[in-house]
């Protein structure tokens, strides 16, 4: 059955309170209610994103073998690694794009299956260029991680939300330095392309998982996919990312890093003119513009330069020899396990950084784990005596690291649309992308010129290890001072929000309430029907006044439920329930304590009937879309081998009834009350075309 919500016209969450088709369930009611869903949305997402990350390491302790593996020069084994960055930057932001339009959960496992298939090209072939293919596709999984974010979004409660996006954000991290030492372990004792093996493995095991315990979201964005968009921001990063991560090689003053750089700004100006103009862009750009969505992408770039500098360091610090005096002379594997704590670290301050964000503001969150990054680098300049000493420099970072990528999602889902979540938290990934490519340049850079002779090759000396700490450091306190700019939670009005009232659509302003002071910003109570029954899972909605979703809670079996309002001002708040017209009232957050409010919803009137053929045969498998006066469709139905279909919760009003399937009808209806109105029939085709395609 199609639940159809009359609060429609509210711009930024109009899917938040409709069904997503028959049989479906409130919104943020999938697996609240305890069920195996609920339980396992967020280890199952932060396992798919494990499984990427895991992916992107596993060739970490074969580098150097790269050439001899291959059977071709250094310089071209390098697009081994170059190839895979460049695909994964590509991807995020689009695959984002096509989640928000077609379905989170699809591009989710659309995702997966092309790293599946390029690792098990990679896993079959010893040349460089069906290599370097597979690689390639290997970089469209990074899609799933803020794919998985956003479906996190669509489907958990907000009080479980801060702490699985959190979960979520960290598991690139996580993955990371877990994968290392298990792919060091694997180089070590088997054929190196066991390694994609092992990813192509976890990637369908990932898959499986997703499809088993993941719902498709309700939420959809309304556009077409802008093709020359992504084909724009495309040639844009290639342009860019290209000769930061070649640039070593070329000569960075090389007529052709220097040209790629000129020609990314081109195209990136172009591109960015083209998006402003166009109608349903890849990139909201006036959205990414927003002061915390700009400042946030500008503070994960310096996260993902500071992180990546002790992916580059540690490992070399603990494997060189311990005649350059400072080598620690450890093995492959060993070196690995040093490092792995990182990894535990991120993923168990994770909750951590979820309850500042809670009580301070994912803000306070991230500037916690850059001051705590900017330490731990510091610290580790002086930490490089000992294995044991690497690995307490290793737990460091990898607490604020955990901490800052962990406030990141909640800062960027809490300023854009939910429609656009999934685009939005691509373009982050992304931006967190360009910070390790530019991180992977520069600190090589330092490494390759301060080096000393060991034997026959030159290796990066102790200065030069204590440059690039110093290097990361300074990203880390650059990213602090950025987000020392970012709006504060106890910030009244959003900056782009408008002063004027919401537009709010007539059957909710009919029930709407007088002002109430909330106080604390906690809001509670029952929501119920006329007859004072509990209505379990209704949907509670929060929105300010630009129409934006601010927090959202489904109510338990006994109707009670909770929000929280994360900064202070005059809100909207929206009840809506399966069969009952939603109930619309505007509250004043201040401060003081919470106060209780209780909701009564009254029924609403639903509309019954059957698509059949000219003979009067049902006919099944038929989209039947309701639509107002103003033609906005507010509730689908597909009919089953009967043919019924039917609409609830429908206001007072005129409608019309459009099928498509065999052909295509409409039919007017009225609703002027009344529980049920019935006989609304549908006949679509012509007898003469019906034989043979129709039961």
């Amino acid at each position: 059955m199609s639940q159809v919500q009359s609060a429609r016209r509210f711009p930024a969450p109009e899917e938040q309170l409709a069904g997503s088709g028959p049989g479906s369930a409130p919104a943020g009611a999938v697996g609240e209610d305890g069920g195996a869903a609920g339980r396992w949305i967020v280890p199952v997402l932060a396992f798919a994103g494990i499984s990427v990350a895991v992916m992107q390491t596993l060739l970490v302790p074969v580098v150097a073998q790269l050439p001899a593996l291959l059977g071709t020069a250094t310089s071209n084994a390098a697009w081994v690694i170059t190839a895979t960055l460049l695909s994964g930057a590509v991807a995020t932001p689009i695959m984002g794009r096509l989640g928000d339009l077609y379905g989170k959960r699809r591009m989710t496992l659309v995702s997966l299956g092309l790293m599946v298939a390029g690792s098990l090209v990679c896993g079959v072939t010893s040349s460089l260029v069906p290599m370097v293919a597979g690689r390639v596709l290997q970089g469209f999984g990074m899609g799933a991680i803020p794919l998985g974010i956003s479906i996190m979004r669509d489907e958990l409660r907000p009080e479980r939300l801060g702490s699985a996006m959190a979960f979520m954000s960290s598991s690139l991290g996580v993955g990371g330095a877990l994968g290392m030492p298990l792919a060091a372990y694997v180089a070590q004792h088997t054929d190196w392309h066991a390694l994609f093996f092992g990813a192509a493995g976890l990637g369908a095991l990932a898959m499986a998982l997703v499809l088993w315990q993941v719902p498709e979201s309700a939420h959809r964005a309304h556009g077409r996919f802008d093709v020359l968009g992504a084909l724009g921001l495309s040639a844009g990063l290639v342009a860019l990312l290209l000769p930061v991560s070649k640039g070593g090689d070329w000569g960075w003053g090389s007529p052709l890093t220097l040209g790629l750089l000129a020609l990314a700004v081109v195209l990136f100006l172009l591109w960015g003119v083209f998006e402003l103009r166009t109608t349903d862009p890849l990139v909201d750009l006036r959205t990414t513009a927003r002061r915390q969505v700009l400042l946030t992408n500008l503070a994960s770039i310096t996260v993902g330069l500071a992180f990546y500098a002790a992916t580059l360091v540690l490992p070399q610090l603990l494997q060189l020899p311990p005649s350059t005096g400072y080598g620690l002379g450890q093995s492959m594997l060993v070196a690995g396990l040093c490092v792995a704590p990182m990894g535990l670290a991120m993923m168990m301050v994770s909750s951590l950084s979820a309850r500042i964000s809670a009580a301070r503001g994912p803000k306070v969150s991230l500037m916690t784990g850059l001051v705590l990054l900017a330490v731990a680098y510091l610290a580790g300049t002086l930490l490089m005596d000992a294995a044991w000493q690497v690995v307490i420099t290793a737990v460091l970072i990898g607490v604020g690291i955990g901490i800052a990528y962990s406030a990141m999602p909640a800062l960027i889902i809490g300023a854009v649309p939910q429609s656009e979540s999934g685009a939005a938290n691509g373009l982050n990934t992304l931006m967190r992308s360009i910070g390790t490519s530019t991180s992977s340049a520069v600190i090589g850079v330092v490494l390759a010129r301060m080096t000393i002779p060991l034997g026959d090759t030159r290796v990066p000396d102790i200065s030069g290890f204590r440059t690039a700490f110093l290097i990361a450091a300074g990203a880390a306190l650059l990213g602090l001072l950025i987000a020392a700019f970012l709006p504060g939670r106890s910030a009244g009005r959003r900056e782009d929000a408008p002063e004027e009232a919401p537009s709010v659509p007539e059957p909710v302003a009919r029930t709407a309430v007088p002002d109430r002071e909330v106080r604390d910003g906690v809001l509670h109570g029952t929501v119920c029907d006329e007859a004072g029954e509990p209505l379990p899972h209704a949907v509670l909605t929060l929105l300010d006044h630009a129409g934006r979703q601010l927090s959202r809670a489904a109510a338990d079996a006994d109707g009670t439920w909770t929000l929280w309002a994360a900064s202070h001002g005059s809100r909207v708040l929206v009840a809506a329930a399966p069969g009952h017209l939603p109930e619309a009232a505007t509250v004043t957050v201040a401060g003081g304590g919470p106060v209780r409010r209780d909701l009564v919803l009254r029924p609403g009137v639903a509309v019954r009937g059957a698509v059949r053929t000219p003979a009067g045969r049902p006919l099944g498998d038929v989209r039947v879309s309701l639509a107002d006066r103003s033609g906005t469709v507010v509730g689908t139905h597909t009919t089953g081998a009967d043919g019924a279909y039917v609409f609830t919760g429908l206001a007072e009003g005129a409608y019309t009834i459009v099928a498509h399937g065999y052909g295509a009808a409409a039919v007017p209806v009225s609703v002027d009350g009344g529980a049920v109105h019935t006989g609304h029939d549908i006949h679509l085709g012509h007898e003469s075309e019906e034989a043979g395609r129709v039961c």
